[in-house]
Formats: C-alpha cells, structure tokens, sequence
C-alpha cells in the first residue's frame, strides 16, 4: 500500500516508519525541513517537506495515497489541537477524492489517528475499546477528535483509533530514566497508581496490522496489561543508574501549581485491557517495563548519543 505518515520522527512515528517500511508499503512522510528529510529518507520513506499546521503543503501527496497513519502533534505552538483538527478534516478530506490507481489499490482507504488512553480518565477498574470516555483536561480533545475521525468511515474508508501511552524507552519511562540518571526521581502523586504502557515496536507492529487487514475499524487499546504501578517502574531502574537516585513524592495540588492539567495524566490510576487488539493476532514481545529495565534504559541511552 502507498501510507501518507505523519509524525515519522516522534516517538510513535518513527517506530511506524520502520514497521510499515519492514511490511513492504511506499511511505511518504511530512517532515518540516530538509534535515529531517534525509533522516526519514535513510529509513526507506519518501519525505514531503511541509507542516501539518498548513494543509496546503501536503494535501497534493496525500491524495495519491492508499492509507494514512496520524502520529504528529504540535506540541510547541500552543495550537496543537486546533492544528490537527484541521490536518484530520484535510486528509479525510483526500481520502474521500478518487484515486489513480483505483484498479490495484485496496477496495478501501484506511485513517489511522493516534489517540490515547487519557481519553478514558480514572479506570481503576480494567477497562476495554468499548469503554466510555471520561477524558482528563488536557485529553479532552482527543476524543473529540477520535469521534471526527470515527464518524468519517464510508464506503470508501475505513477509520481507526489506536490508543497507546507512551512506554519502553521514551515517553514517560524515558522521562523516568531521565531524572534517575540526573540523582532525583519526581513522582506526583503515591506512585501506587498504574501506567498502562507499551514498548514502541510492539506498538508499531499494531499499526502496520491494523494498515494491512481490511476488516480492522473503530478502536484498539494498546498496552502491554502488566499493570505496573509508577513505583514499581522507578525501583526496577533505581539498580541500573550510576547513583542510586532518591524519591521525591509531589502532593497533586503542588504538581498541578507546577505543571498544570499535566499532572493529573501523571496521577491517573488506569487498568486497560486490549482485546480488539489481541483478536487481529497482536501479543506485545515485551509484557513488562520493570522487567526489561535494563534493556530499555540501554536502548534510552543509545538514543541520546
């Protein structure tokens, strides 16, 4: 298949490059500037230098595609959810214009978004794709956007949300292994609420499936189900970092003063179980951050030189 990405080089992204890339499709990527235009090209994708605030950049290779895959969010302008609200209706948009090459194309086109399981809120209880929402602040236009998206489904397309954390090496768990290695580890909160995480190429795995079969549409929760609690993550690190860091728990109010609606995503209690996933043939390769911390802070490092 021909996918239009978006996001090739974040976190999520750049692991669905690589994934889509290992399944045999052409990638094309938007990426702002030609520095990032050599990386992603190195990586097997065809890069489109533009910006997904401005459609009018990309809107011209989007339309020669077969799927799209969301993955980028503006996190520096301040815009950011009004920034891909306008790039969701713009590739909606593309995907419902006829195609060149109809006669070897799928039957339909596929829209991939990035969501997240924020979009559920507090779920002490597990909780799976047939949840309701119950977003924290700074998610609530995700499933906003999750019902944009899910509403574009046609004849034509065919639309699905995917809703991962950030987990493995980066994202949160990065942010972790960042501040044990500076001495001092933050939690808001206890630490005794869990994560519900996922490595990124298991997480990618689950794209590049949800791309190739034609029957998958509507939600996929994304997640590992090791239901580890935050303080089980920072004592399986504290072992692997040069000096054993200390602990510091911030009350909620004070992280909130510091940190904003972002501190109530760190405190979040979830549960999250994936068997929409689960049913395309999905199992994730690693089924614990605390039990590859060593791995994953080797691969966090490597990262950073």
């Amino acid at each position: 298949m021909r996918i239009f990405l978006t996001g090739a080089t974040g976190y999520i992204g750049s692991a669905v490059l690589d994934a889509l890339v290992r399944g045999g499709h052409d990638v094309t990527t938007l990426v702002r500037d030609n520095e990032k235009a050599r990386r992603v090209a190195k990586r097997g994708a065809i890069p489109v230098i533009g910006n997904l605030a401005d459609p009018e950049s990309f809107h011209g290779s989007a339309e020669a595609q077969d799927g799209y895959v969301h993955a980028a969010f503006d996190h520096a302008s301040g815009r950011g959810p009004g920034i891909e609200k306008n790039a969701l209706e713009a590739i909606l948009a593309a995907a419902k214009r006829p195609r060149t090459n109809a006669s070897t194309a799928p039957a339909k086109r596929v829209l991939v978004y990035t969501s997240g399981v924020w979009v559920l809120g507090k779920s002490p209880d597990p909780v799976a794709e047939g949840a309701p929402v119950n977003p924290i602040p700074m998610a609530a236009f995700r499933a906003v956007h999750e019902q944009l998206v899910l509403d574009g489904a046609s004849d034509n397309i065919r639309t699905v949300v995917v809703r991962p954390v950030y987990g493995g090496g980066h994202g949160l768990v990065g942010d972790l292994f960042k501040a044990a290695s500076n001495g001092l580890v933050r939690v808001v909160g206890d630490g005794n609420n869990h994560w519900p995480l996922v490595y990124d190429r298991d997480l990618a795995d689950l794209y590049a499936r949800l791309v190739a079969n034609a029957d998958a549409s509507g939600i996929y929760h994304a997640n590992d189900e090791g239901d580890e609690r935050v303080n089980d993550i920072v004592a399986a690190i504290k072992p692997y970092v040069p000096a054993r860091p200390g602990v510091r728990y911030v009350p909620i109010e004070e992280a909130r003063a510091k940190m904003g609606p972002f501190a109530d995503a760190l405190a979040l209690d979830q549960l999250v179980r994936s068997p929409r996933a689960r049913a395309l043939g999905w199992s994730p390769s690693l089924h614990s951050v605390a039990g590859n911390a060593a791995r994953l802070l080797e691969e966090w490092r490597a990262a950073r030189n």
